[in-house]
């Protein structure tokens, strides 16, 4: 499923954007462990970050929205990329895809649906301006671990420990590795900013 390659949403598509505060409810909701809703909230602070930086250069938009409610809808896919996480560290699965349909049934928003089915790897062309949120949230995730924003090397250098026991699991992580150099550079050319030098501000994580 996360290996087919998305199509644009076009246009304003009717669904819910949530509140932090929503976000929150649904991360008890889902019994969501406190250390989760720590790294979530920092990767909602990332993404919110860049979400900014695109919506000053009128970048990314496709959906028309206001600005405001283009932050939040990136914003709300931070926070709710990992809704899917302790269910599937309890009972197994795909974090990523439990976690998306259940934010599609919540929201009916497939924008943010796609940002948190695919927060993990994209499958598709690393295309800002129709697949914003998306990338954002990847790369948000990217530079968070655990509570602590890092260099994309700090966080790999941890997912490798923990994760990269065999040569698959070792090939996946160097693939994801690879893909967010590629969104960072993506990033610094269009926002003319050295984006793995950028002090994502910390006292805009946590509203």
């Amino acid at each position: 499923m996360n290996d087919i390659p998305p199509s644009p949403i076009s246009g304003h598509t009717g669904g819910r954007i949530p509140t932090d505060a929503e976000c929150r409810g649904w991360w008890d909701e889902y019994g969501m462990y406190d250390h989760i809703k720590v790294h979530s909230e920092l990767v909602a602070g990332v993404a919110t970050n860049l979400a900014e930086m695109a919506a000053d250069r009128g970048l990314g938009n496709t959906e028309g929205l206001s600005r405001d409610d283009f932050v939040q809808s990136v914003r709300a896919a931070g926070l709710l990329h990992d809704l899917g996480k302790t269910w599937s560290i309890v009972h197994g699965g795909n974090h990523s895809q439990l976690g998306a349909a259940w934010v599609m049934e919540l929201t009916r928003n497939p924008h943010i649906a796609q940002g948190v089915v695919h927060h993990v790897h994209w499958p598709g062309e690393l295309d800002t301006e129709h697949f914003f949120l998306p990338l954002a949230v990847i790369y948000a995730d990217k530079r968070v671990k655990h509570d602590r924003i890092v260099s994309l090397s700090e966080r790999f250098e941890d997912l490798f420990a923990r994760y990269g026991h065999t040569e698959r699991s070792r090939a996946l992580v160097r693939r994801a590795h690879d893909q967010g150099k590629a969104i960072e550079h993506l990033f610094s050319t269009i926002f003319g900013e050295e984006i793995h030098e950028y002090p994502f501000d910390r006292r805009r994580l946590v509203r």
